[in-house]
């Protein structure tokens, strides 16, 4: 088995080769990377001496895909992962098209040639941020949480289902992965081609170069161990607001699973997250980081900012339903890893700014 891992020296994209690597000694990884990610560099050599075969290339290019050896299997992990890409004034909205969408037009047309699966790396910011804002909320204790009298198609007890909508708006960057939902699974329809779509909550875990609009976990724990400025931003700056977390290692069953047995007539698209039982809000971070690392004053600013919802996480019973699937790794287990390497890393953030 030859598996190709696109965006291999990112966070989600190293962890899952590691993962195979250890887990599926006999499957042959090959991995590409543009390197353009401040920090993804510093994967390279461990990646390489645990016997991954690293590519330097960019998805947006069909010349770098052209040399590659042919795979079994694509896992689609490159993508500029900011649901505030191409309206932040670091990545144009063009560029944000050609990264998350023409890259996958490649890979598909990469996936024909080989005859190969597509597991793509979706997310969460696929759903509808309208109807996600009409979730009622009612604080307990120091977070959201929704209201017991919410009635919203695609809505549960256990969080928001796949069947929740996909109506614009949805960000810039969730219409890139939502196109590249739908294209991938044409591809696969037209072509006969195994293609699973996993819809990704937050994903988390040491190692990760968290920024304030991605990697948020990561970013408040490194952020707040050092005393770095934080602030709550919108919901009357309260920290109120509420994420689903998973660790990105937590992924490996269930894509071995698909990729060892693609079988038909189970559902192509998947949320994959922590759920409502692995979700926290900002506030409860800045509880147990208090706790961990000691009291730091953290800013408020009431005026909210326009993709952000108050409360979100995923129902991933169907990955359960259909491939015995669970999160593994604790909430507080994935934060006490961070915080860790936190300890030892004081410049982690700078490295991911640089």
């Amino acid at each position: 088995m030859r598996v190709f891992i696109t965006g291999v020296c990112g966070f989600v994209g190293s962890t899952l080769a590691r993962g195979f690597r250890d887990g599926w000694p006999d499957w042959e990884l090959v991995g590409l990377d543009n390197f353009v990610r401040a920090g993804s560099e510093t994967n390279r050599f461990a990646l390489r001496q645990a016997g991954v075969k690293i590519v330097h290339g960019d998805i947006r290019h069909p010349s770098d895909l052209e040399t590659l050896p042919a795979c079994d299997w694509i896992i689609d992990a490159a993508a500029n992962p900011s649901v505030r890409a191409g309206v932040d004034g670091l990545t144009s909205s063009r560029q944000l098209v050609e990264h998350n969408l023409n890259g996958t037009l490649n890979l598909l047309e990469l996936a024909k040639a080989w005859r190969a699966g597509v597991i793509l790396l979706s997310t969460s910011r696929v759903y509808s941020i309208r109807d996600l804002t009409a979730i009622p909320v009612a604080v307990q204790g120091q977070k959201f949480i929704p209201r017991s009298d919410a009635r919203i198609t695609g809505f549960s007890p256990e969080g928001v289902t796949e069947d929740f909508s996909t109506a614009a708006p949805i960000s810039l960057y969730g219409a890139t992965k939502l196109a590249s939902e739908t294209l991938a699974l044409e591809y696969g329809h037209t072509f006969d081609l195994p293609v699973f779509i996993n819809r990704c909550g937050v994903l988390a875990g040491a190692g990760q170069f968290g920024r304030i609009d991605q990697g948020i976990f990561s970013f408040w724990i490194h952020a707040y161990a050092w005393r770095r400025p934080l602030k709550y931003i919108g919901f009357d700056g309260t920290g109120y607001q509420v994420r689903d977390c998973l660790h990105a290692r937590d992924l490996l069953p269930l894509l071995a699973a698909q990729i060892g047995n693609p079988r038909r007539g189970v559902p192509r698209v998947l949320n994959v997250s922590g759920g409502v039982r692995q979700s926290a809000s900002l506030r409860e971070l800045s509880a147990w980081c208090a706790e961990r690392f000691g009291e730091h004053t953290i800013a408020a600013e009431k005026a909210g900012r326009p993709f952000d919802v108050p409360w979100l996480a995923l129902d991933a019973r169907r990955a359960a339903q259909f491939w015995n699937w669970q999160p593994q790794t604790p909430l507080e287990e994935i934060w006490k890893e961070i915080a860790a390497q936190a300890e030892k890393n004081p410049n982690w953030l700078q490295m991911a700014s640089e």
